[in-house]
């Protein structure tokens, strides 16, 4: 079973997959004259403007729950696992994911304001919605959204899980042994598992405004503190930081792993914790109330700068600049190209990010990631199971059942039962075919949007006139020559029915 896996996640990480990524972001970022750098100044005065509805959330809760989905255990376990494979060169390719990606981000996050719809008094939408009422192709939404459940709700709460698992077992030891039918289980990781899985409970049953409510409490704090405490490494160890930098360039080019594995990781890695072009972003974003819908677009698009500009960024340089890593040679030898720290330290988890706060705060350190670890893995746990509830709902628009919500909501919870007592390496590799496919399927979705219609790009040209114009923002998507955006046709209505009649009782109070 596992060498399938292996196979199929192989087939589906190929190099194709690689050069679409890069390249959807590499066009997008040129189609909007990199509005990732023209308008970070647009993106940051963004974060906090616009108010929570009944049917929406505001724009930093959506920028706050599409983080608690991008920071995970991808920002600590990914990336010492990035380097660990394919080298330090490897953080250099995640950071031009991260460029690159963010003009991904704004397209798919913008497409899901655009085309979202109101339904049972909450937003929703997302690749689904925009594929079905943009490229009226509603097989290629029901397969995104088929895909989104499975990967999220079956194959990636497993990976957040196992990470906090493991890192419970590092920092608190195994405790007395266990027998379950998956095999022997420490039991401090039984007990983590239920104290997960009684809050994951209480929140997922009360939707997305819960989700919203704890999230922009939790993921600012949590990444704050994060980078706080990488900031202390970094200071503590100042001198060597242009070595780390110089080390980072010059291997990305003259891998010490291959050239092949720094890019193959540093993407691979770059993409599952960023989460740009995955198509998962634009559920979060379609929820936000905004009075544009490329206002949510640039916002989106700062978050990725969040999970890999400062928070993988803060994971890398904690272990390269304390020297906490191994570099795996190829597999079949079981040989390391460089090895730092012991042999047997597990590559694929959280160790190597351990091991560099231990060697500064001592005991404090594996503590301190076992706790990031948790908060990390939690939120985007919710995350997840938000991202499988809104495609569970796309599809039950045809079935109109309400048990399928249900079944979601605790098949998640199973997942992070299963993912927290298996094997981190296959549990990783699961992930990675859950990724995968989303990404596939969204990246050859929102270029072929482009080349039908490409109202990203129109929606970004008319915000950036009104912008110049210094009027009130507003959108009118007929009168961009959008079609079937029927969410904003209604609001822009409603809009102009209230100003008339506030237009009428003013000449009648005349």
């Amino acid at each position: 079973m596992e060498g399938l896996v292996t196979s199929l996640n192989n087939i589906i990480w190929s190099t194709a997959l690689v050069v679409l990524c890069l390249g959807a972001g590499l066009f997008y970022s040129v189609l909007t004259r990199f509005a990732q750098l023209r308008h970070f100044r647009e993106m940051c005065r963004l974060l906090f403007r616009g108010n929570e509805s009944e049917q929406g959330i505001s724009s930093f809760q959506a920028l706050a729950v599409s983080l608690s989905g991008r920071v995970g255990v991808g920002n600590i376990a990914g990336v010492a696992a990035a380097i660990g494979f394919g080298g330090p060169g490897a953080v250099f390719w995640m950071w031009v994911v991260a460029f690159l990606g963010a003009s991904t981000a704004y397209a798919e996050s913008t497409l899901g304001q655009l085309y979202k719809v109101e339904e049972d008094g909450q937003y929703r939408g997302g690749p689904a919605y925009y594929f079905e009422r943009c490229l009226g192709q509603r097989w290629l939404a029901v397969m995104f959204a088929l895909a989104a459940i499975v990967a999220c709700g079956m194959f990636l709460p497993g990976v957040q899980a196992n990470a906090v698992g493991n890192a419970v077992a590092q920092v608190f030891g195994e405790g007395n042994m266990v027998v379950t039918q998956f095999g022997e289980v420490g039991s401090n990781k039984l007990v983590a598992l239920a104290i997960i899985l009684m809050i994951l409970a209480f929140i997922i049953f009360g939707g997305i405004k819960r989700i919203a409510h704890f999230t922009q409490i939790v993921v600012p704090f949590m990444a704050i503190g994060y980078i706080i405490m990488a900031l202390i490494i970094i200071f503590l160890n100042l001198s060597q930081l242009p070595g780390v930098i110089s080390l980072i360039f010059s291997d990305a080019f003259t891998a010490q792993a291959g050239f092949g594995a720094a890019i193959g990781w540093g993407v691979r890695r770059g993409i599952y914790s960023n989460e740009a072009g995955q198509g998962t972003g634009p559920h979060a974003a379609s929820a936000a109330e905004v009075d544009h819908p490329a206002q949510q677009g640039l916002v989106q698009a700062f978050s990725v700068y969040v999970d890999t500009l400062f928070v993988c960024s803060a994971t890398a340089f904690m272990i390269l600049i304390t020297q906490q890593y191994n570099v795996q040679g190829a597999l079949e030898t079981g040989q390391f190209i460089v090895q730092n720290v012991d042999a047997a330290t597990e590559i694929n988890s959280a160790a190597f990010t351990q091991l560099a706060l231990g060697s500064v705060f001592g005991n404090f350190g594996p503590i301190f990631v076992g706790i990031s670890l948790f908060f990390f893995a939690f939120t985007t746990i919710l995350a997840y199971y938000y991202i499988a509830e809104t495609n569970t709902a796309y599809l039950n628009r045809y079935f109109k059942a309400r048990i399928p919500l249900a079944v979601v909501k605790f098949l998640i919870m199973f997942m992070v039962a299963y993912g927290m007592v298996n094997n981190a390496g296959f549990i990783w590799t699961i992930g990675d075919i859950g990724v995968g496919l989303m990404a596939w399927i969204n990246i050859v979705g929102i270029l072929a949007i482009y080349f039908v219609a490409g109202p990203a790009i129109t929606c970004l040209k008319d915000y950036e006139a009104q912008l110049e114009s210094g009027k009130p923002i507003t959108f009118d998507p007929r009168k961009l020559g959008i079609k079937n955006a029927t969410f904003w046709e209604a609001r822009h209505d409603k809009a102009q029915g209230d100003s008339q009649n506030q237009g009428e009782d003013a000449d009648q109070a005349r």
